[in-house]
């Protein structure tokens, strides 16, 4: 049975704040300079999904599908096939925004609205500055996820537990753990053919322990490759059956069943 890490998912949050940030940018640059906020506003808010689709897709379907991937051609005919598509959604915007302004009787726009280079800087300015934060974002994931390894191989590496038990400082081989029970003030390490106490909390002992042990119980912790069967209320382990506390439930299902 084996644990598998995965980079974090993106928050929506973060997402949603960066573009309301670009939003309200715009609107007062764009605002200032036509000195009317709610003319821009409403141009500004018609341009949006325009830079959404082409940052999105940029971002999440061209970069990981060609760029990444080495394939090159692809990823320079299809970014100017995207650019293409941008700019004639850009002309179609500014050509439903002259009727809409019109149609609200707005006294005029100003010549920056019509300027498609201005437009089209703003929009692919927004691609990269995403795509910045987004790479950004991702080694730092991968950073973790590296220190995250690094630690996992030097619990695999060391192979032992070590403990002191009745004043002696033993070495537990871990493909000798069973499971690993806490008693209040102390915990009972079950091996295949012993069982050994030791003045530890079941909450330092399992950050010593490689991903194949796992916490079931606030007073069991398993070594999942001797798991004999399991279902959502409890595991057997040779002739132990252990309980499933109920906030593990969920950790149990995603790990072992």
């Amino acid at each position: 049975m084996t644990s598998e890490m995965k980079l974090k998912s993106s928050n929506p949050f973060y997402h949603l704040a960066y573009w309301v940030f670009i939003l309200i940018t715009l609107t007062l640059v764009f605002g200032q300079k036509w000195e009317n906020a709610i003319t821009a506003f409403y141009f500004i808010s018609l341009m949006m999904p325009i830079v959404l689709g082409t940052s999105y897709f940029f971002n999440y379907y061209l970069v990981p599908r060609f760029l990444l991937k080495k394939r090159l051609f692809k990823f320079g005919l299809y970014t100017i096939y995207t650019i293409i598509v941008s700019f004639y959604l850009e002309y179609i915007v500014l050509i439903y925004a002259y009727v809409y302004l019109a149609q609200y009787r707005f006294q005029s726009i100003a010549p920056n609205a019509t300027d498609t280079i201005l437009l089209g800087v703003i929009l692919y300015l927004l691609v990269i500055l995403g795509s910045v934060l987004l790479m950004l974002k991702q080694i730092k994931e991968k950073q973790l996820l590296i220190e995250d390894l690094s630690v996992e191989k030097e619990k695999i590496k060391r192979a032992v537990l070590e403990l002191k038990s009745n004043r002696k400082l033993i070495k537990i081989p871990l493909d000798e753990i069973l499971y690993i029970e806490s008693m209040s003030d102390y915990i009972m390490v079950q091996t295949s053919n012993d069982r050994i106490s030791s003045k530890e909390r079941i909450s330092h002992i399992i950050e010593r322990l490689p991903s194949t042990f796992l916490r079931i119980h606030r007073s069991y912790i398993v070594n999942t490759d001797k798991i004999s069967s399991a279902n959502m209320s409890e595991i057997s382990l040779a002739d132990h059956l252990l309980p499933i506390g109920r906030s593990y439930k969920a950790l149990v299902k995603e790990k072992i069943l």
